[in-house]
């Protein structure tokens, strides 16, 4: 193999690619200085090297290659954990181990990286390292040891197969052999016994989760809209907080790539992404309760329906302090659906400054360039200690001043709980975008690369909700878990029976383009939709080459136009005096054309995904 000549200004330079079977590998040549000679004069007078000025001194580098593998079989992607350790390229055992459920399961690859070492104490064994990575015996197997550990701390839920758990029971007796009372064995072992455990609890508390159920049943009359006013803002936006981080820290990062997220709606993937699906229905939980407590009590007038309106938009506030950014969006889409948008002398009676807020915090999910605000917010704030808020309104500036800083007195951090759907959203238009496989069949790894970006973000944002200390308020939860949500034609109608026409002496918030896209319909699937959730039926007829679905945002539904109109696009009232507003009304119209294209969009290229900078760092404090 040639090496180019190196240019002094620069250490690292492309070395093209090596093929081999069943590989394709990127190669990378580095210039790494090993030693600092003194030159003629020097070793004359006998000095050292150390002891002379630069100009005195002849440095010596070396040309080092770096291999990095882009695509094989999973016989050599597993192969190649082992040389990566032996590399101290860590990285890629976290990416494999991140991602390879995409083109492989659990059981094939704890077979091939098992039944190819086989039993260490063999001589064989010494014979597969040295053929294959020159590793001697000792070194093999503590490769193998710490491959194990990784996967069983990163990924344990890969071997979650009750009743039998048969993964588990396999490395279970493969560490026993090879090497027994090493660490891995003991986390086999403790993961194996709570895997049991969880699976009685499970099975024991079906009947008391029935009984709970049964006894909020008897409750349920206590329950009424009016109580929402007995719970402080700040109380109920830690509480959705505490409910969301919760869940949060329990989605499993592979269930958002898009290869396996794609295919839930399918019938035999009915239970497929739980956890994930366990967060979107608190999501909608949360819009759903929000437009109930608006709407439900008819009597209400406009002042007080304007009431309950503003200490939604100043829980939002609560949740920005909280850096709580699934609720946020949750309820600003809320406040943006059009059973509430259109209730003109309702928003007509909530101040000025109050409406000021909602707009801003409305703009963090502007679905300009791809989301941008939303993106960088998220890289400015995701782990940081507390939220950084900057507020044209001067009450709320002082209001949100005076919390941080007793936030910052008491020493109390705040996690942060992301919006999920801009996640799922870049995996799915990644694995749109990027093959799985090269010519030859080979695996295609650096699409598994590229998505291990967003995987990783997810890691380091549940890593950073653990930073929350909340505890749960037992009376607010239950009175959230008894709520009675109106399906979206029943709050259409009981909207229209509150403000039967649209009056043109007042005017409704500003309407804002795309933000309606429908967030069940994006993640759970027309078919799961229709019978779970209160969302109107599809239009039958749809954009060519597009699903009906929509991945270009994942806001709740946030406006329907009416029974007949497409529900993808919020257009103000008829009627409405302002001129922006008719733009908007008109530039709305040719959005709900291109809406549900986000898909063909993807299969064209990433062009439209913005990956080129990561969403968080790790550095930020």
């Amino acid at each position: 193999l040639f090496f180019p000549p190196f240019s002094w200004q620069s250490t690292i330079q492309d070395g093209g690619e090596e093929v081999e079977e069943g590989a394709v590998y990127h190669v990378t040549l580095k210039r790494v200085q090993i030693q600092q000679a003194a030159n003629k004069g020097a070793r004359w007078l006998g000095a050292e090297g150390d002891q002379l000025p630069p100009e005195h001194t002849v440095s010596q580098y070396e040309t080092c290659k770096t291999r990095t593998i882009k695509a094989g079989t999973l016989e050599k992607l597993v192969e190649n954990l082992v040389t990566a350790f032996g590399d101290n390229d860590f990285t890629y055992i976290s990416i494999f181990l991140s991602t390879y459920r995409a083109f492989a399961s659990a059981r094939e690859v704890l077979e091939l990286l098992l039944d190819r070492y086989g039993n260490l104490e063999t001589s064989s064994c010494e014979e597969v390292g040295s053929q294959n990575s020159f590793e001697p015996k000792a070194v093999l197997k503590i490769a193998i040891a710490s491959i194990l550990r990784a996967w069983l701390d990163q990924c344990s839920e890969d071997f979650r197969e009750p009743p039998n758990y048969p993964c588990l029971l396999k490395l279970l007796d493969y560490v026993k052999t090879n090497m027994p009372g090493c660490d891995p064995e003991r986390r086999a072992q403790n993961l194996l016994e709570q895997f049991r455990n969880q699976e009685v609890e499970n099975d024991d508390g079906f009947h008391s989760t029935s009984i709970c159920n049964l006894y909020d049943e008897e409750e349920l009359e206590i329950s009424n809209p009016e109580e929402f006013s007995f719970f402080q803002e700040d109380l109920v936006a830690e509480q959705l907080t505490y409910m969301d981080a919760k869940l949060f820290k329990k989605v499993v990062p592979y269930h958002c790539l898009g290869c396996i997220w794609s295919q839930r709606d399918k019938k035999e993937n009915k239970h497929l992404a739980s956890t994930v699906r366990a967060t979107i229905s608190q999501f909608n939980a949360v819009t759903k309760c929000v437009v109930s407590t608006i709407l439900k009590n008819k009597e209400l007038k406009p002042q007080q329906r304007a009431k309950i309106i503003e200490k939604w938009i100043h829980i939002a506030h609560e949740c920005r302090i909280l850096k709580n950014f699934s609720s946020l969006r949750a309820i600003t889409s809320a406040l943006q659906s059009n059973s509430i948008y259109r209730l003109k002398k309702t928003w007509a009676c909530v101040p000025k400054d109050i409406m000021l807020m909602f707009e801003e915090l409305s703009d963090l999910f502007s679905d300009h360039d791809n989301y941008l605000t939303a993106r960088e917010l998220l890289m400015k704030e995701g782990t940081s200690k507390f939220a950084n808020l900057d507020s044209s309104v001067k009450e709320n500036q002082k209001r949100t001043q005076k919390r941080l800083q007793l936030q910052k007195d008491m020493g109390v951090m705040q996690g942060t709980v992301p919006y999920l759907g801009t996640f799922l959203t870049d995996l799915t238009m990644l694995d749109t975008a990027l093959q799985d496989y090269i010519e030859g069949g080979l695996i295609n790894f650096e699409k598994r690369r590229k998505e291990f970006e967003v995987i990783a973000q997810i890691k380091l944002l549940q890593s950073a909700c653990n930073n929350y200390c909340m505890t749960a308020d037992q009376k607010f939860i239950q009175w959230f878990r008894r709520q009675q949500y109106l399906t979206e034609e029943e709050s259409y109608n009981v909207s229209c029976e509150l403000e039967a026409a649209a009056d043109p002496t007042t005017t409704s918030p500003k309407s804002r383009k795309s933000m309606v896209k429908r967030f069940s319909l994006l993640f759970l699937g027309s078919e799961v939709v229709a019978h779970s959730t209160p969302i109107k039926e599809q239009p039958k007829s749809t954009p060519s080459g597009s699903s009906g679905e929509s991945t270009d945002s994942a806001s709740v539904s946030s406006c329907d136009l009416n029974h007949s109109e497409s529900d993808d696009v919020c257009i103000p009232p008829a009627g409405a005096p302002d001129e922006s507003q008719k733009k908007l009304s008109e530039s709305s119209c040719s959005s709900s054309c291109s809406s549900t294209d986000s898909m063909d969009t993807a299969s064209s290229g990433v062009s439209s995904l913005v990956l080129s900078r990561p969403l968080l760092s790790s550095n930020n404090k």
